[in-house]
């Protein structure tokens, strides 16, 4: 009796082959070498925002802060345009995501259900338009001709259905919630909308909950359409000032005068970049169970 409870505490432990052991050490070295890629660069960057102007210029900074100073960052928060952007990108960002989220579930809940005529038909159609679409000047012409240029309608509304989302919404409705129980709403007198906002509504929160992380991660760095279909600098995203200062290093006004721009304007760059993601960043650590609950929610039946 006692060997077997030794047995239990003390598992033996399976040896593994040299095979496995030089398997387990390259995959870990590929992470170790795949994580340096993108961490190295993120602490240059930081450091770079925080380090004097003149050490930067000449190449002493690398991922430590050289000459610690927050003068950079008071230069860019100074600036009107980023708090505008700001603002924008929010309101970008929450209403798009009400939107998309809204879009998406009232075209998910439908195709789950295999009483819908036509269900593969209209499946095909929408996993269609993730292989094939019309092209930029089509949909460009498209939002002049609704009249959005120049509108926040421009910036929400074209891309408000991600047909792979869609699809992992739907899964999940046809997998998780029972038949049985949509049958017995319909018994009860229920019609399909009553069924939808009382019955499954609420037993849907998770997908929900990933549907808006999705949706709202891509509307805060979206920047292209913004660029195609916004003049109005007033209406610009956070990403399109972002994009300003990287490339077209347009930093006079955080700058002031021409020669403060080649001396700083590396680490104004710098500076913009951490203050552009610093809310993605922040939230990220809390959200990465939700973002795998996503990939892997809709993976159980195609």
């Amino acid at each position: 009796m006692k060997k077997n409870i030794d047995a239990m505490n003390h598992p033996t432990k399976v040896k593994e082959s040299i095979g496995e052991r030089i398997y387990t050490i390259v995959v870990y070295l590929l992470l170790i070498l795949i994580s340096a890629t993108i961490i190295l660069p993120l602490l240059h960057i930081i450091s770079g925002s925080f380090s004097d102007p003149m050490q930067l210029l000449t190449g002493n900074v690398s991922f430590w802060p050289k000459g610690f100073t927050t003068s950079m960052y008071e230069k860019v928060l100074k600036d009107a345009s980023i708090w505008t952007g700001y603002l924008n990108t929010l309101l970008y960002t929450v209403l798009g995501t009400l939107i998309s989220v809204t879009l998406t579930a009232c075209a998910a809940y439908p195709l789950s259900r295999k009483d819908l005529f036509g269900r593969n038909v209209f499946i095909s159609l929408f996993i269609f338009t993730m292989f094939f679409n019309g092209g930029m000047i089509p949909t460009y012409l498209i939002i002049q001709k609704l009249g959005m240029l120049n509108k926040i309608w421009a910036l929400v509304l074209p891309s408000a259905i991600s047909t792979y989302n869609m699809i992992i919404m739907r899964t999940f409705f046809e997998n998780t919630i029972p038949n049985e129980l949509i049958e017995a709403a319909a018994l009860d007198g229920c019609n399909d909308i009553t069924t939808f906002f009382r019955i499954v509504l609420p037993l849907s929160g998770a997908v929900f909950a990933v549907m808006a992380l999705f949706y709202g991660v891509a509307q805060w760095n979206s920047w292209f359409p913004a660029l195609l279909y916004i003049r109005d600098r007033s209406l610009y995203p956070l990403q399109m000032i972002l994009r300003e200062v990287l490339i077209q290093s347009d930093i006079g006004n955080m700058a002031g005068s021409t020669g403060d721009v080649e001396v700083i304007g590396d680490g104004l760059k710098y500076a913009t970049m951490v203050v552009s993601t610093l809310p993605i960043m922040c939230l990220y650590p809390f959200l990465q169970k939700y973002f795998v609950a996503g990939v892997t929610i809709g993976a159980v039946k195609g």
